[in-house]
């Protein structure tokens, strides 16, 4: 959360760059803690951060599909690792996850501007859980992002949202489709009337384990539910 400090006062890059997986330094994936499933899932969660936080992204080669060994500038990349199915679905993880931010202005529309960015909460130490909101110049337009950076997952962790209504997961970093375990929030969540982290809503949320969830509201579904009364 430290960055957010000089976020809108500096231009700078979120890079994780060859200087990080060279001398000794081991690659992305063995600077993590756990098992394979749990190394994993920390990269993926740790993407997804990157890319929803304020400012613009560089990721070194190999990094896309989780090369284990470091960069050897004599050398190819380990593009044999292919062949199996955690480094495709690291692979597909971060295709995704490059449409779902070319896709949604809030994610790079105001990455300098302090307008563009909110935190709900950054001080569940506890938990090690943050929470934050990126709108786009349309200030109606936002996501709400949750990151739990702990394999312990959460049932009922409750996050502040500004806005009453339907909110679609968007992306789920421990989706099956990219290795995790498949736990999220069926699709979306309805907001309860419930004040909570100075918002005047609530999201009720499953949290899955190493993971980062994204939200945004859907205005056509909440507008189809006032009209029916179920709002």
């Amino acid at each position: 959360s430290f960055s957010i400090w000089y976020a809108f006062s500096e231009n700078f890059m979120l890079a994780l760059s060859h200087d990080e997986v060279v001398h000794g330094k081991s690659h992305i994936i063995g600077k993590m803690p756990g098992d394979e499933w749990q190394k994993m899932a920390n990269v993926r969660c740790l993407y997804a951060y990157m890319f929803m936080h304020p400012g613009k992204k560089t990721l070194f080669m190999g990094m896309e599909f989780g090369q284990w060994s470091e960069w050897n500038v004599w050398g190819d990349l380990e593009w044999h690792l292919m062949q199996y199915a955690p480094h495709q679905q690291m692979k597909t993880f971060m295709d995704q996850l490059n449409v779902i931010y070319r896709s949604e202005p809030a994610l790079y529309t105001q990455d300098f501007d302090q307008q563009g960015f909110e935190w709900v909460d950054c001080s569940d130490n506890s938990h090690s859980v943050v929470a934050f909101i990126r709108r786009a110049k349309d200030s109606d337009d936002f996501i709400v992002t949750v990151c739990n950076f702990t394999p312990q997952p959460h049932s009922h962790y409750r996050v502040g949202v500004p806005a009453k209504g339907y909110y679609r997961e968007i992306f789920n970093s421990d989706s099956r489709e990219f290795g995790g375990s498949n736990m999220g929030n069926l699709g979306g969540k309805w907001s309860d009337d419930w004040a909570y982290h100075n918002r005047p809503y609530s999201l009720d949320l499953t949290l899955p384990p190493l993971a980062a969830v994204v939200f945004k509201l859907d205005p056509a579904r909440t507008s189809s539910a006032a009209l029916s009364g179920f709002v």
